[in-house]
């Protein structure tokens, strides 16, 4: 899976993140408390707050199994 930070419409950053570990309390947390410090002048100057998206990341294996079936 990818945690991606979107400011508005543009995608400032994107991390890979482990599935297994999603459950686990403050995991996603950490990654987002990481951008906005990373991010701070940028968010400040903007004037808006991040939106995160978690998606699915499609591996060349498991794409070349959804193309067979």
């Amino acid at each position: 899976m990818k945690l991606m930070m979107y400011l508005g419409n543009d995608l400032i950053d994107s991390v890979v993140v482990n599935d297994m570990d999603l459950s686990v309390p403050g995991y996603l947390g950490r990654f987002k408390r990481h951008f906005k410090q990373k991010y701070a002048d940028l968010i400040q100057e903007t004037g808006t707050q991040p939106e995160y998206l978690l998606v699915p990341v499609q591996t060349p294996q498991t794409a070349g199994r959804a193309q067979k079936q």
